[in-house]
């Protein structure tokens, strides 16, 4: 059996998309220009049933800006996860508005529907759901509390590319909802986000708020930032839009094998699935006990040659960035994920070889605690 190293996430960089880059060079065209218009249109049609669609250079920028184009600001109140990336967080407090952070339902890793109706102030704006490692937030329950109290959703789908929710797409159950190009992602332009919107004039604002504040160049109608995508990550970026259903093919069939491999290993809670979701594994996690988490990951590296990771190892709301948001907050599901996770190798290039010493070194290295 192989040694070589598997790593954890793995970037799918082929031909197609070096000829792209050369195609973009070639032009003069570099910055945005139609590269990028055109890549807009196709993301919105594959992803987003047919939305206004606004590419920007990442995914923390498009999150960003769609808050500030939906009005988020001081004196607002934006309910989010703890158990995510910072970037969540991050984007509501850049806005000059407050994240509250919420606790997560733990068998989806997502927004507790409880938990988020708890936290509801008369500054509430709006809910900032995750699709946490590629599956729905609990759609149903999170739209009736929105509903019930007036507030809008803004998605978080950097990790949920073709995640769906009783047949909707991720992408188009909020007001917006911002998907990351990061290189490790389900697809990448090298670097960049997508913003896709539900009205026209919200995506007008992100157009603005992306380039200096300016449709028409030097007609500044707002204060804005620099965040444009180039037409050199978006010609990968529309190589990539090609590939990604069968990449996520090969995630979920990897994860079906994954399910089946370690079903049977004492002290492994493989990844649970709504029967109304569709996920995408951008992560596949398991839930070892607290105990166990940190002894696994480091014998997979050392003895196994298998990369895993943590995602995420400090809540948000215990952040020194972050915490002075949440003094003394408790969310205890958060905490305890935090302790417990630890993310496979799921990525399209596994082989079965691979799949299999995945499984066989987690059994080993389990059974050798026991």
């Amino acid at each position: 059996m192989s040694t070589e190293f598997i790593p954890a996430a793995k970037p799918l960089i082929g031909d197609e998309e070096r000829e792209a880059v050369d195609r973009v060079l070639r032009s003069g065209m570099i910055a945005q220009g139609p590269e990028v218009a055109t890549f807009e249109q196709e993301f919105g049609a594959h992803f987003a049933a047919g939305r206004p669609t606004v590419a920007v250079n990442s995914g923390t920028a498009g999150q960003h800006l769609g808050l500030l184009a939906a009005g988020v600001g001081p004196g607002d109140e934006v309910i989010v996860p703890s158990f995510t990336f910072a970037a969540t967080g991050n984007s509501v407090a850049l806005t000059g508005a407050t994240p509250v952070f919420a606790d997560i339902e733990p068998n989806s890793f997502t927004l507790d529907p409880e938990s988020v109706r708890a936290s509801i102030t008369p500054r509430t704006k709006g809910i900032m759901p995750v699709h946490l490692y590629g599956h729905p937030f609990l759609v149903d329950a999170i739209e009736a509390i929105a509903r019930e109290h007036g507030l809008a959703i803004y998605e978080d789908a950097a990790q949920a590319h073709g995640a769906s929710w009783n047949g909707r797409q991720v992408g188009t159950l909020g007001d917006f909802a911002m998907f990351s190009l990061y290189p490790t992602k389900n697809m990448t332009s090298g670097e960049g986000g997508m913003v896709t919107c539900a009205t026209e004039e919200l995506a007008r604002g992100v157009r603005l708020l992306r380039n200096q504040g300016m449709e028409t160049q030097y007609a500044n109608e707002v204060i804005g930032f620099n965040a444009r995508m180039t037409d050199v990550h978006a010609a990968i970026g529309r190589v990539q839009l090609t590939k990604v259903d069968g990449w996520t093919a090969q995630r979920q069939a990897n994860a079906a094998t994954l399910n089946e491999g370690l079903a049977g290993v004492a002290g492994v809670t493989t990844p649970i699935v709504a029967d109304e979701a569709v996920h995408v594994y951008h992560q596949y996690t398991i839930r070892v006990d607290a105990a166990e988490r940190d002894r696994l990951r480091d014998a997979l590296k050392e003895e196994h040659q298998i990369g895993s990771g943590v995602y995420y190892p400090i809540p948000n709301h215990r952040l020194p960035s972050l915490a002075h948001f949440a003094p003394d907050l408790h969310l205890p599901e958060t905490e305890r994920a935090a302790t417990e996770v630890l993310s496979l190798p799921v990525h399209p290039s596994l082989t079965e070889g691979d799949l299999a010493r995945i499984i066989a070194g987690v059994t080993a290295v389990l059974r050798a605690g026991a």
